[in-house]
């Protein structure tokens, strides 16, 4: 073939970017089996970051929650653990653990280290039914205001206040 023929496919511009695109899908997985797993992270991503949402509603801020489920998932973990695992500054990090343990939302131990030196606390977050058992009388409280809004409105004294909703949660494991 000349340089002149027009069926010359390395001169043609509509050819050559049919064979580019050709070339990239050949490299990319397009199996159903890729697919399920591009999807799969996607939905543990989300899920794992509404878990986050939730638990920064309980504790307070997305800090606390994030250094909850890092304990969660590596008990007995030290403060500069911590900031490694979850990327928070270790001042955040050593803050937030002190405001967690006066909450009695973990709890600290000093590590035993088999010589002279350092031996830095090691922090374990409290089970998740703990955590809800701490939260439901604020969440019951906050409900029974909003029932007895009306009363109060009216003039109704707090010591008229009713208290209609009552929550109990039960442990699973105590099945």
């Amino acid at each position: 073939m000349s340089a002149d023929d027009p069926t010359d496919d390395a001169t043609d511009p509509e050819t050559a970017d049919t064979e580019a695109v050709a070339a990239d899908e050949s490299t990319t997985d397009d199996s159903p089996r890729a697919r399920l797993d591009i999807d799969a992270d996607r939905a543990v991503e989300e899920f794992d970051e509404g878990i986050v949402d939730l638990l920064a509603w309980l504790l307070d801020t997305e800090t606390r929650a994030r250094i909850y489920v890092f304990l969660r998932q590596h008990p007995n973990a030290t403060s500069e653990e911590v900031a490694d695992g979850t990327g928070l500054y270790p001042s955040t990090v050593r803050e937030a653990l002190a405001e967690l343990h006066g909450e009695e939302t973990v709890a600290r131990q000093k590590r035993q280290n088999s010589g002279a030196g350092n031996n830095p606390y090691e922090y374990t977050a409290i089970p998740p039914s703990e955590l809800v058992h701490g939260v439901v009388g604020q969440v019951q409280s906050q409900l029974n205001t909003v029932f007895n809004l009306d009363r109060r409105l009216g003039g109704a004294d707090a010591e008229d206040d009713t208290e209609p909703v009552s929550i109990t949660v039960e442990d699973a494991s105590e099945e």
